[in-house]
């Protein structure tokens, strides 16, 4: 049988993880496929070619319209990044018939609908398993091995930056600032590491497992996002002290209200699994109503981690490339004519625990003030801790666990705290989830 030709946009170093598992397991890949697959063309600017096996059986070109518009290219495989170029491109590429196969989370979130709606007129496919948590299959087996289920919430740790500096700031008790230069310079984070640790790179990955899981619309612009850049090593600490373990959490629900799409820093108690993921991983947790709780674990980004899934997908594209358009897996899970039009919900109608950290006075009554406002709001406290103040302080920390109550009744109490005289600058809060079957 013919084989397959594939175009690289991008020999970076996921683009060059993916040549190389390709070149390294073709016999493997080829019985898999049932066909061979080969790199034929790459597009690449100041391209190191002892990077690569083989590269001199692959046409490189600076051009990019020169691969996805060349005949003999079969799948587009966009590894760029960014958003505007890699959108024309993988456009221009479905209007020439071609699959496309992306690990673009950027892309995927904010520009899916739009590109998933042509691929369907074209009768082309969009795969993008590499776009989430990187050499996880998640995007499969939500969409694929968990078909039977209603999933009720799903949790991940889906930025390894984020979750490297929380284990360092525990396990060392570190600063922020401190850790993330060290992430920088092992290359765990960017120059401009703020997509990281804003919590902008989760919310895109979120937006689209929020989108199979529960089949809705990408929905990017509707994703609530807090960074951890105002995490302290006293919170690790404090945490820790209650059975709690801090993680950046990308965090989606169908409610009442709607479907929660959250991103934010999160108490988990220790004993979770996905608490004890440390390090670069990633880790995804998600509970359907069959199957109860699954979690997902692996390396979230790396050259061959993620080009293993890209070549997966590839994989998958090459054995549908011949079957009829309508009985292909649907991109997001459910038939595009089936997807709901339930609303996202409104992040003050969320309910969850609170964790609360503030300062107070050094004085008699400081602790009944602030526990007669949780009063008047209605919310339960679970737990206080109050620390003896150093020799001569005239500050002291208080920190509070609440029960589960609205985040808008939590806004109104944090405004009345902060209003206190007795009560020195804002209140951190963390928002605290038990992630139980």
């Amino acid at each position: 049988m013919k084989p397959v030709n594939i175009g690289v946009l991008g020999l970076g170093t996921v683009g060059s993880g993916v040549v190389n598992i390709l070149h390294r397991n073709a016999l493997e890949i080829a019985r898999r496929a049932g066909r061979e697959i080969r790199v034929t063309h790459a597009v690449a600017r100041n391209f190191d070619r002892s990077r690569l096996g083989g590269i001199d059986e692959i046409n490189i070109t600076q051009d990019p319209m020169d691969l996805v518009t060349h005949p003999e290219v079969d799948i587009v495989v966009e590894l760029f990044g960014g958003i505007d170029l890699p959108k024309q491109l993988v456009l221009d590429a479905i209007e020439h018939g071609k699959h496309v196969v992306t690990a673009n989370k950027a892309l995927i979130a904010t520009y899916g609908n739009e590109i998933f709606h042509a691929a369907q007129k074209k009768g082309v496919m969009v795969a993008f398993e590499a776009a989430v948590a990187g050499g996880i299959p998640i995007i499969k087996a939500v969409r694929e091995g968990l078909t039977a289920n209603r999933i009720e919430w799903l949790a991940g740790i889906i930025n390894g930056t984020g979750n490297f500096i929380l284990t360092e700031m525990r396990e060392k008790g570190r600063d922020f600032e401190d850790v993330l230069k060290e992430a920088q310079v092992l290359g765990y984070a960017e120059a401009d590491p703020t997509f990281d640790i804003d919590g902008t790179d989760a919310a895109h990955k979120l937006t689209i497992l929020a989108s199979i899981a529960f089949g809705i619309p990408l929905q990017y612009d509707k994703v609530y996002k807090e960074g951890i850049n105002k995490i302290t090593r006293e919170d690790v600490f404090y945490a820790e002290q209650f059975g709690y373990r801090i993680k950046h959490l990308g965090i989606s629900k169908d409610t009442e209200a709607g479907i929660e799409l959250r991103v934010h820093p999160t108490l988990i108690p220790e004993r979770r699994l996905i608490a004890n993921v440390d390090g670069v991983m990633n880790a995804v947790l998600v509970h359907g109503d069959a199957v109860g709780p699954t979690l997902y674990y692996g390396a979230g980004a790396g050259s061959e981690p993620t080009g293993s899934a890209v070549v997966a997908d590839i994989v998958d594209v090459v054995r549908v490339m011949t079957t009829d358009p309508e009985n292909r897996v649907p991109h997001l899970a459910f038939q595009p004519d089936a997807l709901s039009e339930k609303p996202i919900a409104d992040m003050e109608d969320i309910e969850t625990a609170y964790y609360l950290r503030m300062d107070a006075v050094e004085r008699p009554g400081v602790l009944a003030e602030v526990t007669g406002i949780f009063a008047d709001s209605e919310i339960s406290i679970e737990a206080i801790r109050q620390q003896e103040p150093a020799e001569g302080a005239t500050h002291v920390p208080i920190v509070f666990l609440t029960h589960t109550v609205k985040e808008r009744a939590m806004n109104e109490a944090i405004r009345k705290i902060e209003a206190l005289d007795s009560i020195d600058g804002t209140v951190t809060r963390i928002r605290v989830e038990h992630l139980g079957g």
